[in-house]
């Protein structure tokens, strides 16, 4: 039997989850089958779309705790370590209960005559739905990988499914359009499943409506929630009774998908407010404020410069900055690096990071580190304590610098 760090180690040589995508169920089907399906030992809350998929699972997660469910959770990609990736009633399973999973997979999928072992992804949903049942969860909330249609997670057959707002990422995989993209998306749709739709666009609604009409899904639209006294500050907002602990003004859209989600599954949505997403808009240290923030799509970099400037305009902001090569690098730093005072670019310990060489011809100027933990050292070196200091590009740079201020280390 491996150990947990040799499990790792072998998922890690399977291939970066979005780089060696094999999208399609059969073999993931066929390993759940050899399982005994465990996916359908629980109720299943299937969560896609393009940016806020996670923290509307966090919330609807812990609305459900805060009723008294046992649930489990399964996000992607992590910060850390993998294991961040299968929650069990609001924390990430053991490292010998990561081991288990793995074994018993992994051992699985080479009895069968598969065209090849499961994906990194694959391998590592399969561990989470029989983790859950192993563990006794009531509700598993589930999030989709990539897309939707022919997500490995997409043998679930949910109770309820939630789109969040759809936009532009991974066009190489979805579509270069936005409706070819929520109509992947809306492949988690399934025959007479209700559903909840957070705000969209015009292109992406309408094909969400039409896959739902055709399979007779009742719709509940985040634009029917009333929301009364809205009140935001740089650490959440209160509207209409409840409370988002999810720092923010795209995260009040969420929180409604997530507050919608809990009434139709008939919970009290005000346990929403136990929620804890890490590096998204979080604030990891005070004077000067460090605030992490894993903003790798353009909507998610518009979303994090609307809260910069709302909340930090008159604050210096050091910008400490790195990015993903597949990733729409000149348009998210033309949105986010015009914000800084002072630019540090760098690279996250990833072969798929951008030499910050690179970043620096993108922006025109900036200053070249090699590593996060220097470049955090300098930010704070330089900043006084009124300053911002700002860590953002990539979730593997906010899961790199996270590491440093928890006194943790990456696997």
């Amino acid at each position: 039997m491996l150990s947990y760090p040799d499990s790792v180690r072998f998922l890690y040589a399977l291939g970066n989850e979005v780089k060696t995508v094999k999208l399609g169920l059969e073999r993931i089907r066929r390993v759940l089958d050899a399982l005994g399906n465990p996916q359908r030992s629980y109720r299943v809350v299937h969560v896609a779309g393009t940016n806020g998929k996670g923290s509307t699972c966090a919330m609807i997660d812990a609305g459900l705790r805060a009723s008294g469910i046992r649930t489990g959770l399964f996000t992607s990609p992590h910060l850390i370590e993998p294991t961040e990736r299968i929650q069990v009633d609001g924390l990430a399973v053991t490292h010998t209960q990561f081991q288990r999973a793995f074994t018993v997979v992994h051992e699985t999928a080479e009895s069968l005559d598969l065209d090849c072992h499961p994906t990194y992804f694959e391998t590592v949903t399969a561990m989470g739905f029989w983790l859950f049942r192993e563990l006794g969860v009531q509700t598993a909330v589930v999030e989709v990988g990539l897309g939707g249609r022919l997500d490995a997670t997409n043998v679930v057959e949910p109770g309820l499914t939630v789109i969040t707002p759809i936009d532009f990422d991974h066009e190489i995989y979805l579509g270069h359009t936005l409706e070819a993209i929520a109509g992947e998306k809306a492949g988690i749709l399934k025959l007479s499943v209700p559903a909840v739709f957070a705000r969209q666009r015009p292109e992406a609604r309408a094909v969400l409506e039409a896959r739902a009409a055709e399979l007779n899904v009742p719709v509940r639209r985040a634009e029917d929630f009333e929301i009364r006294d809205l009140e935001i500050d740089a650490r959440g907002s209160r509207f209409s009774g409840l409370r988002c602990p999810l720092a923010g003004e795209h995260q009040v859209d969420n929180a409604v998908a997530a507050a919608l989600a809990l009434e139709s599954l008939g919970v009290d949505p005000r346990g929403i407010q136990d929620a804890r997403w890490p590096g998204r808009l979080e604030h990891v240290a005070p004077n000067p404020d460090i605030i992490l923030d894993g903003a790798h799509n353009p909507a998610g970099a518009r979303a994090l410069t609307r809260y910069i400037e709302r909340f930090y305009a008159d604050r210096k902001l050091h910008l400490i900055f790195g990015a993903m090569r597949d990733k729409s690098i000149e348009e998210i730093a033309g949105i986010l690096l015009p914000l800084a005072d002072h630019l540090l670019l760098t690279a996250p310990a990833n072969p798929r990071a951008v030499r910050p060489e690179a970043l620096a011809e993108i922006a025109g100027r900036g200053e070249i580190v090699a590593t996060v933990a220097e470049a955090i050292h300098l930010a704070r070196s330089r900043a006084s304590a009124d300053d911002v200091i700002l860590i953002t590009g990539s979730l593997f740079l906010a899961g790199e610098a996270r590491a440093i201020f928890s006194h943790r280390t990456t696997v």
